[in-house]
């Protein structure tokens, strides 16, 4: 793998672990919390400039068509990769559908193309990613809401994964962001 190409796993969570409901809402995502010693984001256009491409699985990308008739497409003019096992269309321009092996995306389209991918869904792609430990970051934004129930996060038991503590981020909404890199496995 090239070591110049970076794969951060990007996730946002209510505190109890969940990343959406389990009708698949993420209305809960707007919080009106208040959090005075937190800081304002950075400027999103900048900060999203410095991604390279995202990848998501087809569950995501089913999700994302879905909110992209209310809210726009959240990937416009970046490259996105979605990984499925069944046939897709490409509905949205710079899409493309992954049918193969993880390894095989990293190795031959990702590494050779960008610098600083994003995997931004669902559960089990992540948790492929980790299992075959072929990312380097974990950015999981928690959003001040516990939800009881849902889709979770972590889906399913994997080997211990020591972490790097690289940030940690306070914001004004009451969200925390923890940076974490991976460390190679036990």
């Amino acid at each position: 793998m090239n070591p110049a190409c970076n794969i951060c796993i990007h996730m946002v969570a209510s505190l109890d672990g969940y990343i959406a409901r389990k009708d698949n809402s993420v209305s809960w995502f707007d919080t009106t919390d208040q959090y005075a010693a937190g800081v304002n984001g950075e400027d999103p256009a900048e900060f999203l400039a410095t991604i390279d491409a995202y990848v998501m699985g087809a569950n995501t990308y089913a999700h994302a068509l879905a909110l992209s008739a209310t809210y726009g497409w959240a990937y416009t003019g970046k490259p996105c990769i979605v990984v499925s096992s069944r046939p897709l269309a490409a509905e949205q321009p710079l899409v493309e559908i992954f049918n193969g092996n993880l390894l095989s995306l990293v190795n031959e389209v990702l590494a050779p193309r960008y610098t600083n991918v994003w995997v931004v869904g669902g559960a089990a792609l992540v948790h492929d990613f980790l299992r075959q430990q072929l990312a380097q970051e974990i950015r999981l934004t928690i959003l001040p809401i516990m939800l009881g129930d849902g889709l979770p996060f972590f889906t399913a038991t994997r080997p211990q994964q020591p972490l790097h503590l690289k940030n940690v981020t306070a914001y004004k909404n009451g969200m925390v962001e923890l940076h974490y890199q991976l460390l190679p496995g036990t």
